[in-house]
């Protein structure tokens, strides 16, 4: 079951007798695609290339030398992790449970002796890319990593004022707007791997009040706690007071 932290204007504390200070006039939220997890891929993509060109001049003053799977091995399972951790969901208890579980794993195995029997077959198995590979991928990476994060993921935000959010679009002009009065705002339980990754993100949801609510799902906001935060305050505060 997933906790969630719930956000009414009614449950407000903060008195709306205080004006809201000039900073909390209008909130903008941004959520993001998956993409925003991924900078350990090019990250660890140009340490890996620094290692590996390291490792090629070694190899051209020496013969007979084989470089070492080392790198390449953990590159591979750096992408395979984020690709895991990118497209399943383990919010709340699940990440607790996911993590006692590698433990119990990392335990057992020790227990039985096996990692010297998994150690001995790491030289058997030989990842190598050369230092032009981690340059060009990671470089790739990079760039449609930016243009994610400050472009496309800002074409489309929600602008919170006191007694309306709204929708807004940067290409086309297009907006919706909803009164706060009749929203509900809920902070969705953290995925624990997901807010280390994306710099304490989270997913927001709204839900209009009545039979027929509609929901809004903005993934993926960094600080998601502190944006939280903010909107508890903002939305206590009347339209009439804010201006």
């Amino acid at each position: 079951m997933t906790d969630q932290s719930n956000i009414q204007p009614s449950d407000a504390r903060v008195s709306a007798a205080i004006p809201a200070s000039p900073a909390l006039q209008e909130i903008k939220i941004y959520g993001h695609s998956t993409l925003l997890y991924w900078w350990p891929a090019w990250a660890f993509g140009y340490l890996s290339a620094l290692l590996n060109a390291g490792q090629e001049k070694f190899m051209a003053t020496a013969e007979g030398v084989r470089p070492s799977s080392a790198v390449g091995l953990t590159y591979v399972l750096i992408l395979l992790l984020l690709i895991v951790f990118t497209n399943v969901r383990l919010r709340g208890i699940n990440s607790v449970v996911t993590l006692l579980g590698a433990a119990f794993l990392t335990v057992s195995l020790a227990w039985m002796g096996w990692w010297d029997d998994i150690a001995a077959l790491i030289p058997h198995l030989w990842v190598h890319m050369n230092t032009g590979f981690y340059l060009v991928f990671s470089t790739g990476l990079l760039v449609i990593w930016l243009l994610m994060f400050f472009v496309f993921d800002r074409l489309t935000y929600w602008r919170i004022r006191p007694g309306q959010m709204t929708e807004e679009h940067l290409i086309g002009g297009g907006a919706e707007s909803f009164d706060t009065n009749g929203l509900r705002f809920q902070k969705l339980s953290s995925d624990f791997f997901r807010s280390v990754l994306g710099f304490g993100a989270g997913d927001i949801k709204a839900t209009t009040i009545g039979n027929h609510g509609t929901t809004i799902e903005i993934p993926n906001v960094i600080f998601v706690g502190r944006k939280v935060d903010a909107i508890e305050r903002l939305i206590s505060v009347k339209p009439e007071q804010a201006s």
